[in-house]
């Protein structure tokens, strides 16, 4: 699926301190939280406030410069749009692994699939259990099977 086509919207022209968050983010080489973009501006030279930091975002979103994930934990994560990153992620404790290469670029959607919409970009993301949270829950499973087992088996008063 194509990020922007020919039919994309000029966004207006970023603003100075649009381009200094955008910059930020593509500085960055990885997603961050509106709180960790904000700790990182603040340190340099034109700091912003925490409100402005995630007004910008989502306008960039609107635009299609930037992309947001939300992690199960509901932390929003941000990164440049060109930053074309899909995820495995544990619900239960969270780790994330990156995919190699994006399962859907060659997904064409149809005038009428599309309703009128414009796609900017998109996210996939798949969530389930990591190897060690399946291990966690088996043996707390077994566990339980073996103490309640363990409790039938004694006298009753």
């Amino acid at each position: 699926m194509a990020h922007r086509s020919a039919l994309v919207p000029v966004a207006p022209k970023l603003s100075s301190r649009q381009e200094q968050l955008l910059e930020a983010l593509r500085r960055a080489g990885r997603e961050l939280s509106g709180q960790d973009l904000h700790a990182r501006l603040r340190a340099s030279a034109t700091p912003m406030g925490l409100a402005t930091v995630y007004r910008h975002l989502r306008q960039l979103q609107q635009w299609g410069r930037v992309r947001c994930r939300h992690l199960p934990s509901g932390e929003a994560l941000f990164a440049p749009t060109e930053c074309d990153e899909h995820h495995l992620t544990c619900v239960d404790c969270g780790q994330t692994h990156r995919l190699e290469h994006c399962p859907v670029h060659a997904l064409e959607l149809s005038g009428e699939e599309l309703r009128g919409y414009l796609p900017l970009f998109h996210t996939l993301e798949f969530y389930g259990l990591c190897p060690d949270c399946q291990r966690r829950q088996r043996r707390t499973a077994s566990e339980a099977v073996e103490a309640a087992g363990q409790s039938a088996s004694l006298p009753s008063a």
